[in-house]
């Protein structure tokens, strides 16, 4: 198991920006992706980074939210601007495929 904390977030204005980061205690060659749980709502998908560099997005977060990561630190990223109300929840990083277990999380909080 792979032990992942999730930093960052905060409360912050609509249209404002954060950027979440995800420090992991092992090795992040691999598929990852960052999630998240609104309050009464289960956790959804929002953003995967490939081994190979590869992004993809939910059509909620397209064009707002840019994942990225940094290998020598085994870190990954979420770069989020524009932010909404509706951004609002608890975010979490995980390895795409796999069992291993969750982080805490890091809420967001979004004001209108």
């Amino acid at each position: 198991q792979v032990r992942l904390v999730e930093s960052g977030g905060g409360l912050v204005q609509a249209g404002g920006s954060l950027r979440l980061s995800c420090a992991a205690s092992g090795s992040i060659f691999n598929d990852m992706g960052w999630y998240r749980q609104a309050p009464g709502k289960q956790r959804e998908w929002i953003a995967t980074i490939t081994s190979s560099g590869r992004t993809n997005y939910a059509d909620s977060v397209k064009g707002r939210f840019t994942i990225s990561r940094d290998f020598s630190k085994n870190t990954v990223y979420l770069q989020m601007n524009s932010l909404k109300p509706e951004d609002t929840a608890v975010y979490y990083c995980n390895f795409v495929r796999g069992f291993n277990s969750w982080g805490q999380g890091t809420q967001v909080t979004v004001s209108s």
